[in-house]
Order: structure tokens, then sequence, then C-alpha cells
């Protein structure tokens, strides 16, 4: 069977990206690995471009709504009076009640406005760090029990953040080996196939973006995660974006990993890092 141009296209984005991806890493400097996450970007970026060409790169942030018409009149509708606003509330209420030892969220970050620092990879533990993995951390430091990470008090902290940061722009340097690390294997999880389906992220929000699967369209890849957590229809409530990475996995019928797990967290870093000079825009609503 002949593949179609946008077959071919992202065949060729994904075996350059896992040929990259098992080459041994020569000594580099910083810029070096940055230079070569811009060329990423790049190119990612221009996929979509080529594909939506009448779709403005700042809306992506609006996740599938940049490219349904019809479904986005309708979540414009739905914004006016957003199902998560109770949510924010919830999530300020936590935010600003004292722990048992007298601080708060605040004393771990200050008035809130801090989701354009996440993930960011910690250079010290090696490690990418995520808002919910910082929020958890904040309150063991503080000698309260951590909360569970796919939905409920750490969505709502979440999301109050995410509302106080909206506007803040996307912009992660990738400049350290192990930085780039992370960001490569992150990379490799993106591309690569899984489950029984045998199917990749980029399968559902590259090649079928803009396509119907069943009564659905996969979100384009670009700009997925700056509006989470988010409220969906089917969860009745917030949700993660470990939460939706755990669904797709089960959804292909692929074991899913655990929340925060270094695979997710990587793969959220790189998603990001591929959403650079886009809006956070959180907490969003969806199917």
């Amino acid at each position: 069977m002949l593949k179609t141009k946008t077959q071919l296209t992202l065949s060729l984005i994904t075996a350059v990206s896992l040929a990259v991806s098992c080459m041994p890493n020569a000594k580099k400097s910083d810029a070096d690995y940055q230079a070569l996450v811009d060329q990423d970007i790049a190119t990612f970026q221009s996929f979509f471009k080529k594909r939506f060409p009448d779709v403005a790169l700042e809306d992506y942030k609006d996740g599938v709504y940049a490219i349904d018409e019809n479904a986005r009149f309708q979540w414009l509708d739905l914004e006016e009076f957003p199902p998560y606003e109770f949510e924010i509330e919830e999530g300020q209420i936590l935010y600003e009640t004292p722990f048992a030892n007298g601080k708060s969220f605040a004393d771990c970050f200050g008035d809130g406005r801090v989701r354009d620092q996440y993930p960011h990879f910690d250079e010290k533990r090696e490690m990418v760090v995520t808002l919910e993995l910082a929020i958890n951390e904040c309150l063991e430091s503080n000698g309260e029990k951590p909360y569970s990470y796919k939905k409920g008090n750490i969505a709502n902290v979440s999301a109050y953040i995410a509302y106080q940061s909206r506007g803040q722009k996307v912009a992660i340097d990738v400049n350290s080996a192990g930085a780039y690390d992370a960001y490569m294997e992150g990379k490799e999880f993106f591309y690569s196939k899984r489950g029984q389906f045998n199917i990749s992220c980029a399968d559902c929000h590259m090649r079928a973006t803009g396509y119907n699967l069943r009564a659905d369209i996969p979100s384009p890849a670009i700009g997925q995660v700056t509006h989470f957590p988010v409220h969906r229809s089917k969860w009745g409530q917030l949700g993660t974006l470990h939460r939706r990475y755990a669904g797709c996995n089960e959804n292909i019928r692929a074991k899913a990993f655990a929340p925060q797990s270094p695979e997710y967290r990587n793969l959220e870093y790189f998603q990001t890092v591929m959403s650079n000079s886009l809006e956070f825009n959180g907490p969003g609503s969806r199917k």
C-alpha cells in the first residue's frame, strides 16, 4: 500500500528520532545540546504548520479545538462557565490553608505563578521534576501526607497554580547532558510503538490528528501539555496529565506506568519542550 505524504513525513521524523536516540553521546557543550533540541522543535512544529496551514502556532494551546472548528464553538460556550471553576476555588483553599507546622504551599511556590518553571531538569538529583511532583514534595517536606497523583487534591492545587500562571510561555532550555538524556528518553517514548495495538503517541497525535477515529479527532501533539490539568466530561472532574497518559496506554492495551514514573516525567518533558513558545492556559475542559 502506498503511503501518503503525511505518513512518509512522519515516518522520516520517527526514523531519524529513534536513530539519533540510539547514538552514543559525543562530548558536547551546553549550547550543542540546545542546538540539537532547537532543530527538533523546528521540525516538530513545522510538521503541524504544513498539516494545518491555516492554524496559527499560538492557537495550538487550545488542543483539538485549534483544528476542529465545530467543536471549538461548543467549547468556547462551555468556557463561559467552565466546569473546573469550583475545583480552582478548592485548590486555592488548599493552597492558602496552613500546614500543621504553620507554613503553606506559598512557602514553596510564592504567589503560585510558577507554572512556567515546570517541568524542569534537576541537575543535583539528575531527574525531571514536574509540577505535581513538586506539590507533593512540598507537602512531604512540611510533614504532610502526599496527595494521590491522578485526581482530587493534586489536580485542584495544580489547577489553581495553572490558573494563576495563565499567559506564561513555555520556554524550556535543554542545555546539559543530563537534561538532554531525559529529553531523549521522552522523545523515544513518544515515537515508540507499544501495546497489543502497536501504536505510538505519534501515530495518534501526529499521523491521525485531523481525522476522525470513531467519534473523536485526536488532538495535535503540539500544545497538549499547556492546558493541564483538564476537566474531562468522561471523568466528571479534573485529572492530571499523567492520568491521561495512563489512560492512553490502557486504550492501546499497553501496561500503564505509575504516575510520576521516570517514563511519564520524561515524556512530559519532551512534549513540553516541543511546545516551546506557546502559552500555558490551564486548567482546561475537554470531552
